[in-house]
């Protein structure tokens, strides 16, 4: 196996085009209860117990290329069914609109916009032994139970401070112009498992998780991610990995190009990857 193989694997942070930092800013700390990290001019690091989770850099006046591959949502794992409920009943405390919410099985999930319309999913999972339909991890989308999540959250007797510092990057999903070129990827060059997959979506992962990244071709994008163009959308995102991963991901990616700190490199859809060491 080329790639990643059986080694497991975090996501690590999420970098977003956006177009006025400080209205970024206000809406991840108020709306989602992120910590800023660090910030310059133009740039920021949030996350939640000390975690990097987002960068966040300023294009001041730019527009999105609604024909560009680009994210279709980041989504954030929390810890618990009983601090997915806290979030929840803070979005509702907060008048912050949902755009929709689902129980996927393996998960349950909300969904919401930032500012620059970037999606993002706050989830919790199941426990994995509740994820087999008929021997196998399937995802589906059946109606959120809403009230139970709540009710779980009040008997934990714990009440909303923030996103829970337990909370890490769980996923990315991706909108691409050619999902046979992006599945063929994932899988032959990095290493990763087709989990479940239609004409329309592939949802992928490593180690047995039920999808690490998904790829869709829902919005009939034209043109691969151009993130050095200067516009509204996704920068880049992370993958840890173990240090002895790194030399199967050389080999499988010769066009990589290799710093101190990351392998960089590029999916098919023009979404640049960094693959870091996990821990550092």
């Amino acid at each position: 196996m080329s790639g990643l193989g059986d080694h497991k694997i975090e996501m690590g942070a999420v970098a977003l085009g956006v177009a006025d930092l400080e209205r970024s800013l206000a809406f991840y700390r108020r709306a989602i209860g992120l910590e800023v990290l660090a910030q310059s001019d133009g740039s920021a690091a949030l996350g939640a117990g000390g975690r990097r989770l987002l960068w966040l850099d300023e294009r001041r006046g730019a527009v999105r290329d609604r024909d560009a591959a680009d994210l279709y949502h980041f989504a954030l794992l929390l810890p618990s069914r009983a601090a997915l409920g806290r979030q929840l009943q803070h979005l509702l405390d907060a008048q912050v609109p949902l755009t929709g919410a689902a129980d996927h099985h393996v998960s349950e999930a909300l969904y919401l916009d930032d500012p620059d319309g970037h999606g993002i999913e706050l989830y919790r999972d199941r426990p994995r032994s509740e994820w087999l339909i008929d021997g196998r991890i399937q995802l589906t989308n059946a109606r959120l139970d809403h009230q139970g999540i709540l009710a779980e959250s009040r008997a934990s007797g714990e009440r909303w401070a923030g996103l829970d510092p337990g909370t890490v990057m769980g996923h990315v999903h991706l909108q691409t112009q050619d999902l046979p070129g992006a599945q063929r990827f994932y899988v032959e060059r990095l290493g990763f498992d087709v989990i479940q997959s239609d004409p329309q979506v592939t949802f992928m992962s490593v180690a047995g998780y039920h999808h690490h990244v998904a790829v869709n071709a829902w919005s009939r994008k034209r043109h691969p991610a151009a993130p050095e163009a200067g516009g509204i959308g996704l920068l880049w995102y992370e993958i840890r990995v173990p240090e002895g991963a790194r030399h199967d991901l050389a080999e499988a990616l010769p066009d990589a190009r290799r710093t101190d700190d990351a392998l960089e490199a590029r999916d098919p859809s023009g979404i640049p990857i960094n693959f870091v060491t996990a821990g550092s």
